[in-house]
């Protein structure tokens, strides 16, 4: 064992050989959109506190929709039942450094609208210190989908088509176009692009004896966005604006039969997103010195219908608004203590207002106001570094439905976290982790009335009386060179908000209930495997000096996650996946990616039939025109195998999925080149990333 783990670090250590010295994070960074100096973008970075995806330079990653890509990251998992996982932990979705504010089916549809040739990286941070709001749970993923301001008027233009064909041919086609510039007063970016989306699904509800209901829907969704910032720069400090719009249009044609029924429907979900953020930045002479302010604004209009295609009667009509505001400051400077130490300290206030009609009259009006304040201190000595912080949150829920008040719920509670890393060489460390965290209720598990599909035999339910749930997590990782990694985590877990299938009556139903107490054990491992070690050998292997982003190997992912939950006697899961790369002649990158896991494990209160998200995917990409123009053709489940089964737990219920998931198509991305030699990049507007700061301490 001694012998194999000193192969692996060394292994790693060859990895990194080649690539240019950068800031080395040995500690968790504070900032939700961190700046990697670097003059080469990595596949897959693992920091202390958080993993990175690049999007942007990944052609398997960054062709099709933004939740095809997520679906390919090694340790995340989608399911329509328990939602979006990372390593074990339920993820909060954050856009730019803020929080989406839309969840379930809407989420999923934003997420399968939007081009992933518009992004450019996925952080998911596993270990949220203090400064991050409480409210995230387990872990946080931050979706970031802007690029560079230059110092010069420079365009970059996507596109991207995909074709599949079930019982028709359908078809998926989406256009983008990133403007930026910056002058001496300010600079600006505008980010805007549509989506057109056909697509196909089969969803079966049998017990052992009867189909409840054999659902084919035939979807068409129309997606736009917009995205725009300005960054005024004032001597030392900034000011930061942006907006961002969004809409969808979709509809969908359902024929459904089952026990006692035949149906044919037709459903429309118009949804429609405002973001308002605007950042001051203050800046000392003393540069470890930040005071930053932040207001933001969010509001989500979403409306359903549901009518039957042949009587032309009025099945659903159901919607809801959210408004969303929130203000946060943080202040930080660093000061000489042990080696050195950085202290944090920062306010937030937010308030959420959530109101739920079905036909046109208000069934749900929900407020919910949180007050929160931290501290937070890092210190490095030797080859330790450390972080102790709190985090103390109020909240105040309140409202009613048509019937009856909800029960208030008034609670102010203190969360600290906890952090050691000893770094065994550079970028070799181990890290012991511990946080506590609470997620509440969100506005789709609490919405009474349903923006699903329903018919007379299958329904589903929200609940507005749920309670927040209460997170203790502990995580332990061994780190070599950002590409090799071993961790453990735990998540124990009062009150757990959790989506459960259920009899009802001679139907099934949906609904969203508290669970007393989870624990989720996960363990996870990753590999990179150079294929001139088989050609090779091990000794010639460690003679070569190579970037691993441009070289032929295997990456190797294996998690395990085992669920325990009251009266459940169940076994655990594995999940595997491998990414293979290959420069083919003409510098023709081939990747192929390949998902699966076992079964028979319980996930949550369900028990898996078939394999998680089973599919092989290839891309064959390369770059033309000095390297402005990127070229991807892609086949995502070659052998179509993707569903999903699962039996209900505690029922005799079984729950059965597919999509059109066989899908080909064509990316491509142009950037427009410029004659400017002097062109310079400057900071981050969108996602307002701060170029000038310090790496975290400890590095």
């Amino acid at each position: 064992m001694r012998n194999f783990l000193i192969f692996l670090s060394v292994l790693a250590f060859q990895f990194s050989v080649a690539q240019e010295e950068t800031f080395k994070d040995s500690i968790k960074t504070t900032e939700l959109n961190e700046v990697v100096v670097q003059s080469k973008k990595k596949s897959i970075e693992q920091k202390a506190d958080r993993t990175i995806f690049d999007f942007s330079e990944q052609s398997h990653l960054n062709s099709g929709s933004v939740m095809e890509g997520l679906k390919k990251l090694p340790g995340l998992i989608v399911s329509d039942v328990a939602g979006m996982m990372y390593q074990g932990k339920q993820l909060e979705v954050f856009m730019d450094a803020r929080p989406l504010n839309i969840f379930s089916n809407e989420l999923t549809s934003y997420l399968e609208s939007m081009p992933a040739n518009s992004i450019e990286k996925v952080e998911i941070i596993t270990q949220p210190g203090a400064e991050f709001p409480a409210t995230s749970g387990g872990a946080i993923i931050n979706i970031v989908t802007s690029k560079n301001a230059k110092k010069y008027l420079s365009a970059t233009y996507s596109n991207g088509y995909s074709y599949t064909k079930y019982d028709k041919s359908r078809h998926r086609f989406n256009n983008s176009l990133l403007v930026n510039a910056k002058n001496k007063w300010f600079g600006w970016q505008v980010q805007l692009g549509q989506n057109f989306n056909q697509g196909y699904q089969r969803t079966n509800f049998e017990n052992e004896t009867t189909v409840l209901s054999k659902n084919t829907t035939d979807r068409e969704n129309r997606f736009y966005f917009f995205k725009t910032g300005l960054k005024f720069d004032l001597k030392k400090d900034r000011f930061l604006v942006n907006y961002d719009f969004t809409t969808s249009n979709n509809n969908a044609l359902i024929d459904a039969s089952g026990f006692g029924f035949v149906t044919s429907d037709k459903s429309k979900n118009k949804l429609n997103r405002n973001d308002v953020a605007l950042n001051y930045q203050k800046r000392f002479d003393d540069a470890t010195k930040k005071l930053d302010f932040r207001f933001n604004v969010n509001s989500v209009d979403n409306n359903f219908d549901l009518n039957n295609r042949v009587s032309g009667n009025s099945v659903l009509d159901n919607g809801y608004n959210q408004l969303f505001y929130q203000f946060k400051t943080d202040y930080s400077q660093e000061f000489s203590f042990l080696e050195k130490t950085k202290f944090s300290t920062g306010v937030l206030a937010d308030k959420l207002e959530f109101e739920a009609l079905n036909l046109g009259v208000t069934n749900l009006d929900y407020q919910r106001t949180t007050l929160a304040a931290y501290s937070e201190f890092q210190s490095t000595y030797k080859k330790f570094d450390f972080i102790l912080g709190g985090r103390l949150e109020s909240y105040s829920i309140e409202g009613n439905t048509d019937t009856d008040e909800l029960i208030p719920f008034n609670q102010t509670r203190f969360f600290p976290n906890a952090s050691i890393q000893y770094n065994i060489i550079p970028q070799v460390f181990v890290n012991a982790n511990y946080n506590k965290k609470i997620s509440l209720p969100n506005t789709s598990a609490l919405n009474p009335n349903n923006t699903n599909y329903q018919n007379p035999n299958v329904s589903f339910f929200g609940n507005p009386n749920l309670e927040p749930t209460i997170f203790d997590n502990y995580e332990f990782k061994i780190s070599a060179f950002e590409y090799f990694f071993i961790g453990y985590s735990r998540s124990d877990a009062n009150n757990q908000v959790m989506n459960r299938i259920i009899t009802d009556g001679d139907g099934a139903a949906s609904i969203s209930e508290n669970i007393p107490q989870i624990t989720i054990h996960n363990f996870n491992f990753g590999l990179p495997v150079p294929y001139m070690l088989f050609t090779k050998g091990l000794k010639e292997t460690l003679k070569f000096d190579f970037n691993p982003d441009e070289i032929n190997f295997l990456y190797l992912y294996v998690g395990h996650q085992k669920h325990i939950l009251p009266e459940v006697s169940g076994k655990g899961l594995w999940f595997f996946n491998a990414m293979s790369q290959i420069v083919l002649p003409s510098k023709i990158k081939f990747t192929a990616t390949y998902n699966t896991s076992s079964t028979g494990g319980n996930y949550f209160y369900y028990e898996n039939r078939v394999p998680f998200s089973q599919q092989f995917d290839v891309t064959f990409a390369k770059k033309f025109l000095d390297n402005n123009l990127s070229v991807s053709v892609y086949c995502n489940d070659v052998f179509n195998t993707n569903k999903q089964g699962f039996n209900a737990l505690g029922t005799n219920l079984i729950y059965e999925s597919r999509n059109d998931s066989r899908r080909v198509g064509i990316t491509l991305n142009y950037k427009i080149p410029t004659k400017n030699k002097l062109a310079k990049e400057e900071g981050n507007i969108l996602n307002n990333d701060k170029k000038e700061d310090q790496p975290a301490i400890g590095n």
